[in-house]
């Protein structure tokens, strides 16, 4: 390796990676998944050299495993249950689940194969260092981090002066953050600017800084986890996917660790499953695709519809957010519900260049494909059209027959 290691710690993750990991281990142990990267900004290339520095920081990531100070300390995550610790004391990442190639059009493919309780684990410490990689090495990383440091003191002020209106929100950034360095600056900056304003700075999805600075680990389900308990057995009926992956949570965590997220196949069907069970024991939903606002009253009427309280739940913002996105959002919603934010690269990336657009996706469940359907056209990524085709239509033939 030509960088100091990126990934250093097994719990350099978000914590929904746990979240989901204790479900799979217990209920679709025998599932297996295929992970694919892509890079949505047209104008980026992947050198060789950067290629094959990925591949050496993977590697290297996957030599590593839990230490006994790390595993106690995910103990004390209550929702968490002591076999799946166990389990993890066991657990590491495998090099030969990984395929790393220099052959895509951006110059760097990546894929990853699995079971999928393996397979989840990888998404996040890769993404981390294909970020970390390319910016150190495309640029005068020096000067982008002097870029960074203004950009987040000017943060800390609008903070500390109250002149943004937060309310609760934690940082969200570990896949597209310029670096470890940046994201840790940026968390423990951010955290000493809260203290006497009107804002509250809960945690942050990455467990290992959670861990070092003493703050909540946050995070509950992505995508994958609809998609592949929905339509990973060919017994399902995939307009059912958020039915079949809510009720297994459910069985999972009761009414601990509850936030659903709402779009994986829209949101609108979503609602013809957040009935009046699931709507009464999670604590709230999360938005992470479309018009915020058509989203919000969508839901706060739907909670009303139940007879529940809008008051009584939170809706949690995660698309795309800045402070000032975050700050109306807040003034819109506060008065009726419960507002919180997860903000992401606007806190862990801030620099005088344009951020990565960066994902790696779920595209294979049990050997035949799996989509998601957002509310924003095109955040979808599917390898087969055809299948794109069959879900959407699924999708269509509900909303227009029940």
């Amino acid at each position: 390796m030509k960088l100091p290691q990126i990934i250093n710690s097994l719990l350099e993750t978000d914590l929904y990676k746990f979240s989901m990991g204790m479900t799979i281990y217990h209920q679709f142990p025998s599932y297996r998944t295929t992970w694919t990267f892509k890079c949505r900004n047209t104008d980026v290339h992947f050198t060789e050299e950067m290629v094959e520095e990925i591949r050496e920081q993977i590697k290297a990531y996957c030599d590593i495993k839990f230490t006994e100070e790390e595993l106690n300390y995910l103990k004390k995550i209550k929702w968490l249950k002591e076999d799946y610790v166990d389990f993890l004391r066991l657990w590491h990442p495998r090099f030969e689940d990984f395929e790393i190639n220099d052959d895509a059009e951006c110059g760097l493919s990546i894929e990853a194969k699995g079971t999928w309780v393996n397979s989840s684990m990888y998404e996040i410490p890769t993404l981390a260092i294909v970020n970390e990689v390319y910016f150190r090495m495309a640029y005068d990383y020096d000067e982008l981090m002097d870029s960074f440091k203004e950009k987040l003191s000017e943060k800390c002020r609008r903070i500390s002066e109250n002149s943004v209106h937060l309310g609760t929100f934690s940082e969200f950034g570990l896949r597209r953050r310029l670096s470890g360095e940046a994201q840790e600056l940026a968390v423990k900056k951010i955290n000493e600017a809260v203290k006497g304003s009107g804002s509250s700075f809960i945690g942050t999805s990455n467990v290992y800084l959670a861990k070092k600075y003493n703050l909540t680990p946050v995070g509950t389900m992505a995508h994958e986890y609809i998609m592949c308990v929905g339509q990973g057995d060919n017994k399902h009926n995939a307009a059912y996917s958020n039915w079949y992956a809510l009720n297994a949570w459910i069985r999972e965590y009761s009414v601990l660790n509850g936030i659903a997220l709402t779009d994986t196949v829209t949101t609108d069907i979503f609602l013809r499953d957040f009935q009046l069970t699931f709507a009464t024991m999670f604590n709230g939903v999360r938005h992470d695709s479309g018009d915020p606002y058509e989203w919000g009253e969508k839901m706060i009427k739907h909670y009303e519809s139940l007879g529940i309280d809008p008051k009584t739940k939170s809706l949690l913002f995660s698309d795309s957010l800045d402070f000032d996105k975050a700050s109306a959002l807040y003034d819109h919603f506060s008065d009726r519900i419960k507002v919180a934010f997860g903000i992401g690269t606007y806190i862990s990336n801030d620099t005088k260049v344009k951020a990565l657009n960066i994902v790696m996706k779920t595209t294979e469940c049990n050997g035949h494909p799996v989509a998601k359907i957002s509310d924003t056209p095109g955040k979808g990524m599917c390898k087969d059209p055809s299948y794109v085709d069959y879900l959407t239509r699924t999708l269509d033939w509900r909303l227009n027959h029940e």
